[in-house]
């Protein structure tokens, strides 16, 4: 009787722990959420203030990520789970550190305003980046709430969207390269744009490695098919222009 009731305070013990985790997580998760609405509005605001406070806020985020990783070595060291429990440690880890990248992506996109701004903006360029930021914004609250409710078809749906945000970001390169070429005063601009873009295209494929880790988590493996994918931008030939 005292063994069951001492794997029960042990397992009462862990599953206070892991909340603690996961608690951290939701609001890291929240956070990174503000910084990817911020780095929408900033887009078109051109606002260095707004972008100052953002780069700011990418500390907190990255002290809340550090937190977690401490928590999850001190729950493995001394409550070693096992199984579902372990998937759940590592999965938590994981999901902080796409997270921690999603921020850092957004923090990126805020320290290249300092150049935007210095010239008028690109078409209508900023419009679509902020339309892909909030794309992305709702993809990481889903795939949170996915996360907490142990979702896997929300999951897995989210994962889907992803293809989306590859196809606009396709798009707006074509736009911008066609920018570049009508005008060399543009390439200065429109590099930081395509960098932006990038950075925004990459966000999803963090919210997508989250989406993944859901169903690790739940099911014990990943998924078995190739993660849909749209960008072609690392594989764009561009023809030079030979005429004299």
């Amino acid at each position: 009787m005292e063994a069951v009731d001492s794997e029960a305070h042990i397992a009462s013990i862990f599953d206070k722990d892991l909340r603690q985790i996961e608690d951290l997580v939701v609001t890291m998760g929240g956070l990174v959420e503000q910084q990817i609405e911020n780095a929408a509005e900033l887009i078109v605001s051109r606002d260095l203030e707004l972008a100052q406070r953002l780069i700011a806020s990418d500390k907190e985020v990255d002290a809340i990520e550090q937190e977690i990783d401490m928590l999850v070595v001190r729950i493995i060291a001394l409550r070693q789970p096992k199984a579902q429990d372990l998937r759940a440690v590592l999965a938590a880890l994981k999901v902080a550190a796409d997270l921690e990248r999603i921020g850092d992506y957004a923090k990126n996109l805020a320290k290249r305003m300092e150049v935007l701004v210095k010239g008028p903006p690109v078409g209508s360029s900023a419009k679509t980046i902020k339309r892909m930021c909030m794309m992305v914004r709702a993809m990481v609250k889903e795939v949170l709430d996915a996360y907490l409710a142990r979702d896997i078809a929300s999951a897995d749906e989210v994962r889907l969207r992803d293809e989306e945000v590859d196809q606009i970001h396709n798009n707006l390169f074509r736009a911008l390269l066609t920018y570049m070429l009508e005008d060399p005063r543009n390439i200065t601009p429109c590099m930081h744009l395509l960098f932006i873009s990038k950075n925004i295209e990459r966000m999803g494929d963090h919210t997508t490695s989250i989406a993944e880790q859901i169903r690790f988590l739940i099911a014990g493996e990943l998924p078995d098919d190739d993660r849909p994918k749209s960008d072609f931008t690392s594989t764009t030939h561009i023809e030079p222009n030979l005429e004299t």
